[in-house]
């Protein structure tokens, strides 16, 4: 076959970028050819995203992309942010950050009304502060204005693919992140947001991944200087696409998407939606082909991305290898966090906090950039412990491989301190998931790949994997005594 071009515009929390993907039949080529930072802004009213900045990166990627001959664009973004629009179509204000303080509280207020099994079992999905539900009962409890106009709800990825369609639909890997989702009907949970104030008549229609969502705009396509160009939804939210091009060895592979989140799970066929999955706060979030996705948000390098930034504005610039580097020097296993303690959540001097959380809990606190990093590196090991062993009895069943995908794998220390903590054979590979992804679920839409299956092949075919084997030692398992003995 003659080479497809597909356009795949990945969007994270802290930058974007437009990729190329090149498929000859067999394998992907990857081509980035724009990039731009993404950062929430704190205004009088809250942490808020650039949503308007964010869309004219899309169309200069666009317009960057337009002397290709590209078959269909797809685009991808983080989970539980949303915009709303009035009757005529207007955004109404711009879309919160999900960091922002207006949640604080919120999953204590709404379990008086849905108490926290029942939303569980309406939604199957795990309780964060941040989730849609939760940023939307901020809102019904400060009577906002923007609730009350609204008319239409659509997520981050959803409100770009509506600017760009005109399309007022949301992608259902990307909606079952809100918590506002019935995994079981498919649908809206429209009795428990009811009961909570929230109003059912803004949520729109709900549509699979792999749905065209019809042509870009005229004025759009005219913009960019491209011609009418289909825009399809892939798995909308970017762990969705992620975990579509993770190439699992066998039904006994896990995975962990690893950025600024790290999302640890399995690919399972039925929501499983029980007393130990939410005992051990476990999520269900909707994947390709029919899947779920399985897992549980890890803290992931977010803990070094503040860090190192935190010394920058001090004047002390050290790239994530330098920090890497120290970090192997430093002494293993002496100081422990919790990644996930909400201490660490919010923009700021992640260094003082990682120092105070040890004084907190009556250790020595890391003294130099080296130590703090491996601190936050080491606990982060050990949390993928605690949760390989909590989702296999949630799921009564044992996995032997860890498939870690994403750019945390250029992070080679983390991936062999997360087979040395587990135990298990680490795969490291692609870097590229979810760009890969977005593209492969295009490429499934428009004929030129059979299924998920064959996706996956070509993604073993178009990139590298590296294996990290366990190193065995008594000192881990001393350690995870004292994690667990610290935070659980």
């Amino acid at each position: 076959m003659s080479t497809r071009n597909y356009l795949a515009f990945d969007l994270g929390a802290s930058s974007g970028r437009a990729l190329i993907g090149r498929f000859d039949g067999s394998k992907v080529q990857l081509n980035e050819i724009h990039r731009f930072p993404n950062g929430a802004t704190e205004l009088p009213s809250g942490l808020h995203w650039n949503a308007l900045g964010l869309f004219d990166e899309i169309v200069t990627g666009l317009r960057k992309a337009a002397s290709e001959d590209l078959v269909s664009l797809g685009l991808d973004t983080w989970g539980v942010d949303f915009g709303l629009l009035d009757s005529q179509g207007e955004l109404i204000g711009l879309p919160y950050c999900y960091r922002d303080s207006r949640v604080d509280g919120m999953m204590d207020a709404a379990f008086t009304t849905v108490p926290r099994e029942e939303m569980f079992d309406r939604t199957g999905i795990q309780f964060m502060p941040f989730n849609s539900v939760f940023q939307l009962l901020a809102m019904v409890k400060a009577q906002s204005a923007h609730l009350g106009t609204a008319e239409t709800f659509l997520m981050m990825p959803d409100l770009f693919n509506y600017w760009m369609t005109g399309a007022k639909v949301c992608e259902f890997s990307n909606a079952t992140t809100t918590q506002c989702f019935d995994p079981r009907t498919r649908g809206w949970a429209t009795e428990m947001l009811a009961s909570l104030g929230i109003p059912t008549g803004i949520f729109p229609e709900v549509v699979l991944p792999g749905t065209s969502l019809g042509p870009l705009r005229p004025a759009v396509a005219a913009e960019a200087g491209v011609g009418e160009l289909q825009v399809i939804a892939p798995a909308c939210h970017d762990t969705g696409s992620a975990v579509a091009a993770t190439p699992l060895a066998s039904e006994d592979s896990l995975y962990i998407s690893m950025g600024t989140w790290a999302l640890m799970g399995a690919e399972i066929g039925e929501p499983s939606i029980n007393a130990q999955s939410l005992a051990h706060n476990f999520t269900n979030e909707g994947g390709v082909n029919g899947t779920y996705r399985f897992l549980k948000n890890i803290c992931g390098l977010w803990l070094v991305q503040e860090s190192q930034r935190t010394w920058e504005v001090a004047g002390n610039a050290l790239s994530f290898d330098e920090l890497t580097q120290r970090a192997r020097q430093a002494a293993p296993l002496v100081a422990l966090i919790d990644p996930d303690d909400p201490e660490f959540v919010a923009p700021g001097d992640m260094p003082a906090r990682i120092r105070a959380a040890c004084e907190k809990s009556g250790q020595q606190p890391p003294s130099d950039e080296g130590a703090i990093i491996r601190c936050a590196v080491d606990s982060l090991a050990l949390k993928c412990r605690y949760v390989l062993n909590s989702l296999q009895e949630a799921l009564g069943k044992s996995y032997s491989t860890i498939h870690v995908v994403g750019g945390g794998i250029q992070n080679t220390l983390l991936c062999q301190l997360i087979a040395d903590a587990t135990g298990l054979e680490v795969l490291a590979g692609p870097i590229e998931a979810t760009a890969l992804g977005n593209i492969l679920v295009q490429a499934i839409a428009n004929g030129d790949i059979a299924d998920l299956a064959q996706g996956r092949e070509v993604v073993r075919a178009s990139t590298p994997v590296e294996t990290y084997s366990p190193l065995t030692s008594p000192a881990w398992d001393d350690a995870y005594g004292r994690f667990t003995q610290l935070y659980t």
